[in-house]
């Protein structure tokens, strides 16, 4: 598959400063902020700072530095939450099929309350 990057996606403006945002932590290749809707007390968006439109995109063209990096953002964020004791669900979706909605890599961190089964069987 080839990846395009539109560089006009709502998070590549937030990295330009275009949009602000309420940020949880900032990294050297990775922001996390909380999401502007919420879908449960706790959902933080984290995404990587580089052009990426999807997770396989990402793992297959980003440095080790950045992957890193953003592995441990990650991480740090549900450190930071302490979504440790009470559990998590952490999504990435990716395109059309997936639902993505902007076409830059990003992941949910939700908690804060049972959230059910995350897919029902067709």
């Amino acid at each position: 598959m080839r990846y395009t990057y539109d560089d006009q996606n709502i998070f590549a403006k937030i990295l330009r400063g275009e949009i602000p945002n309420d940020t949880v932590l900032e990294t050297e290749h990775s922001l996390a902020f909380n999401d502007i809707q919420p879908q449960a007390p706790l959902h933080v968006l984290v995404i990587p700072k580089g052009p990426y439109v999807c997770y396989d995109h990402f793992a297959q063209t980003a440095s080790d530095a950045e992957i890193a990096d953003y592995t441990r953002a990650i991480g740090e964020v549900c450190k930071l939450k302490g979504v440790e004791n009470g559990g998590f669900r952490m999504i990435s979706n990716a395109g059309e099929n997936g639902v993505q909605e902007v076409p830059h890599l990003h992941v949910h961190i939700l908690g804060g309350r049972p959230l059910g089964r995350m897919l029902e069987k067709p």
